[in-house]
């Protein structure tokens, strides 16, 4: 599914021995080898007294800078972080990871967390290094719920950060985040929304520890699906009314029309963590949009996109396509927005 022709190099074929979206979503996870880059660790603090922290890549001084957010519960170990940074680290392009308060190597203390529509600390994070290197050409990448989160901020400033930001990229976004939960607390896909529970419930627990007013308790205990978990902790914590209340607001298929930097949808119809519509209708509102690039394959799986002939010379499709795009954004020029 695509809203524009591809071109043959961009044509994605899924791995003969990964062809599944399943197997695609777990190979990274458990078999891929992550490639080792030079990072440096920084904590830059919030507004709100919070830490935020950074994981950086460098680069040439005169080069791009590339500024990446993860996935829900992802973290400097994600399989498809280091996949990206590399990509940056092979071109000599500077990177800046995004760590979503904790997810990283302590909790944070504010009396709050990460979620999909948050882009507060995304502006804030983009203002302090774009100051930090003001001749740099800025790219941003966002997986998964980053990619939520990056496409929300885009369209939220829709022609304001078009001057400051060349291009982006975001892969495997979960567009209509109710939809998206909804699916995921069914049948065979619950094993997904039960990893994803585990975490979050840890860590909201130790949150009550620190904060025993924050939410309730009880509800937290009887939650049984990331939706349940989001209705009970996410929600109230952070001045939404319900789950669906939430997902309303936060869900990034609402801001798609507003987006005026280059932006490149990649995403795969067998991603087992959305319904076949979703897409569907992403491509819909994202057709009426010049700013925004389609590129819907049939396989990929969520973040997964791996080809290749052979299992231990795997190829990442994403990763290099992301990059690729934004050498293409450099080559024509494009780097001032669509009005």
């Amino acid at each position: 599914m695509s809203s524009r022709t591809l071109a043959r190099e961009y044509r994605y074929r899924a791995a003969w021995w990964l062809r599944s979206g399943h197997a695609q979503t777990i190979w990274g996870q458990f078999a891929r080898r992550r490639p080792r880059i030079p990072t440096s660790l920084e904590c830059v603090t919030s507004p709100d007294g919070d830490n935020i922290e950074l994981h950086h890549v460098r680069g040439r001084d005169d080069g791009p800078h590339v500024l990446l957010l993860h996935g829900l519960e992802g973290s400097p170990h994600s399989h498809y972080v280091a996949g990206l940074l590399s990509q940056a680290h092979q071109r000599s392009w500077a990177a800046s990871l995004v760590v979503f308060r904790g997810c990283g190597t302590a909790p944070n203390v504010a009396r709050r967390f990460y979620h999909s529509g948050e882009t507060a600390d995304l502006d804030f994070v983009f203002t302090q290094l774009s100051k930090r290197w003001p001749h740099a050409p800025w790219f941003t990448i966002g997986v998964s719920l980053g990619g939520n989160v990056l496409l929300k901020w885009l369209g939220e400033r829709g022609g304001n950060i078009a001057s400051r930001v060349r291009a982006a990229a975001a892969i495997s976004v979960p567009f209509d985040l109710e939809a998206g939960s909804r699916h995921l607390s069914r049948s065979v896909l619950r094993v997904y929304d039960r990893s994803f529970l585990r975490s979050l419930r840890r860590k909201a627990f130790a949150k009550l520890a620190r904060y025993p007013d924050l939410f309730d308790r009880a509800r937290l205990a009887r939650a049984e699906t990331v939706y349940e978990f989001d209705d009970a902790v996410t929600a109230p914590v952070h001045g939404f009314s319900s789950a669906h209340d939430y997902y309303e607001k936060s869900s990034s298929m609402q801001f798609l029309p507003h987006i005026r930097v280059p932006t490149l949808l990649l995403s795969a119809s067998d991603d087992p963590f959305l319904p076949h519509d979703v897409l569907a209708r992403a491509e819909a509102v994202a057709r009426a949009n010049a700013a925004l690039t389609v590129e819907f394959h049939a396989s990929g799986g969520h973040v997964g996109f791996i080809a290749g002939a052979r299992p231990w010379r795997p190829h990442y499709f994403a990763e290099w396509r992301v990059f690729r795009y934004f050498e293409e954004v450099m080559e024509r020029g494009a780097g001032s927005g669509y009005d």
